[in-house]
């Protein structure tokens, strides 16, 4: 090849280049110049509309930080952002294709030919495999969304405050949905997000429902059966379906009436964890560190102890958090209790929005799996805010227990003032309780600072993590 080829296919050769580089910095540029200009005019007209939706988007996510919330929940946006990524990948493929063609790569040398073929392969898969994958977490959000929130009716704050309950579904064989092992009132500040959380025992006998409902009606004098338990009504509700109509979740639906009945809250939302699906959860978030102050068992609950979590500020993973929530073995359910409300703090305090992020994926395929509610996707940009507040402020717990409530006959105007006085003291209009009342700090049991007798810290305490 004479000197004047070179030269010629070195200038081809560059050019080439810059078409594809033109191509990734403004899609459609190398079209308008040596191409097909109506395709180039076209794309760049698109990518032009991006970087201006883009620019408008951010614009207004920094004067309302709480759009991204929206952005993230609202499902039809969803489809439509990943469709476009969907749309956008395969055609800015198509223009590096394009770009790479009009550069006229059969007029070059051998090694020219191959250099463009290699950028060309690793721009348009970078590129589109970036947007594909984009693509694939939207969908994975909008799937999430779906999976878990219901088309439940919006309800406003009562009181000033949204009543969240919390139920940890027992999932042993055959028994998911079908026993309650664990309830929590989360009662929330609808401003401020300052929390209470209200813990109920599952053993408590001969409480009252909510004034006009199904259950109020089955049992007007309070659920006095023999052997009925709180978390018994779950059960007796789906034995009776036919009792409350065309109603989807009839045991829920009595749980919620007993709930009410005891505590005087109007309950605006319920969600339900998967207890043995809660491992994954804590795995998908790497871990919770947890204070464990005496050995608790791995195993029990009817079946044999393998071993035990020891005792010092640890990180366990998903099987020994839940196993520290669960275990009654040499303990009791109240010592349990408390040791979930250490759990549920954790989890709220160390699971940052970054850890969320970046671990995205695996959290949103673990609480597919794991969690229900009734909670509407419309509420979810509400709540974001008002969780990340919670994370900020001190957690108040009540928990309506021994020695304080006696939960075979529980005095339930005690109760309810209990309640009232809570919440009053988290919102900063009661003085705090007197210190005489206050368990001992010297005394652990079950793993629980505190004991039966006098009272676990973190099941009655103005700052749940200070206790735990």
């Amino acid at each position: 090849m004479s000197p004047v080829d070179e030269r010629a296919a070195r200038v081809r050769f560059r050019r080439a280049m810059s078409l594809m580089l033109m191509t990734l910095v403004a899609p459609g540029s190398a079209q308008l110049l040596a191409g097909n200009r109506r395709v180039g005019l076209i794309a760049l007209r698109v990518w032009l509309g991006c970087l201006a939706v883009g620019t408008v988007t951010v614009l207004a996510v920094l004067l309302d930080r709480t759009l991204v919330y929206w952005m993230v929940s609202n499902v039809t946006l969803l489809l439509l952002v990943r469709i476009a990524l969907l749309v956008g990948a395969v055609a800015w493929a198509a223009l590096f294709v394009d770009a790479w063609r009009i550069g006229q790569p059969l007029s070059y040398g051998l090694a020219h030919r191959r250099a463009t073929v290699g950028v060309n392969g690793v721009l348009c898969f970078a590129v589109a495999g970036t947007m594909l994958f984009g693509a694939h977490l939207v969908g994975v959000q909008r799937d999430f969304i779906i999976t878990i929130f219901g088309d439940g009716e919006v309800t406003g704050a009562h009181d000033g405050r949204y009543n969240i309950l919390l139920i940890g579904g027992d999932s042993g064989a055959g028994r998911w949905g079908l026993r309650t092992d664990s309830m929590t009132v989360a009662s929330v500040d609808a401003d401020t997000g300052r929390t209470v959380l209200i813990g109920l025992p599952r053993n408590m006998q001969n409480f009252p429902f909510a004034e006009g409902s199904v259950m109020a009606e089955q049992f007007p004098d309070g659920f006095d059966c023999d052997d009925c338990y709180l978390n018994g009504v779950n059960t007796w509700a789906n034995d009776n379906k036919e009792l409350f109509g065309d109603s989807d979740s009839p045991g829920i639906d009595a749980t919620i009436s007993a709930v009410e009945g005891i505590t005087d809250l109007k309950i605006n939302y319920w969600v339900m964890v998967n207890l043995e699906g809660f491992k994954d959860i804590v795995d998908a978030v790497g871990g919770i560190t947890l204070n464990v102050r005496q050995p608790i068992p791995v195993g029990g609950l009817g079946s044999d102890v393998t071993g035990y979590i020891k005792p010092g500020v640890r990180k366990p993973n998903g099987h020994d958090a839940l196993w520290y929530a669960r275990a009654r073995e040499g303990s009791d359910d109240y010592s349990r209790m408390a040791r979930q409300k250490c759990v549920l703090n954790a989890m709220l305090e160390q699971v940052s929005p970054t850890t969320a992020i970046r671990n995205f994926e695996k959290l949103a395929k673990a609480g597919a799996e794991t969690i229900s509610t009734n909670l509407p996707a419309s509420e979810v940009d509400r709540f974001i805010p008002l969780a990340l507040k919670a994370r900020n402020q001190k957690i108040a717990t009540l928990s309506l227990v021994p020695p304080m409530v006696n939960t075979a006959d529980p005095d339930i105007p005690l109760v309810q003032k209990k309640i009232r006085q809570a919440i009053d003291r988290a919102e900063g209009e009661a003085p705090p309780p007197s210190k005489k009342h206050k368990p001992k700090t010297d005394s652990v049991t079950g793993g629980s600072l505190g004991s039966l007798s006098e009272g676990y810290v973190a099941n009655q305490a103005d700052d749940l993590a200070a206790a735990c």
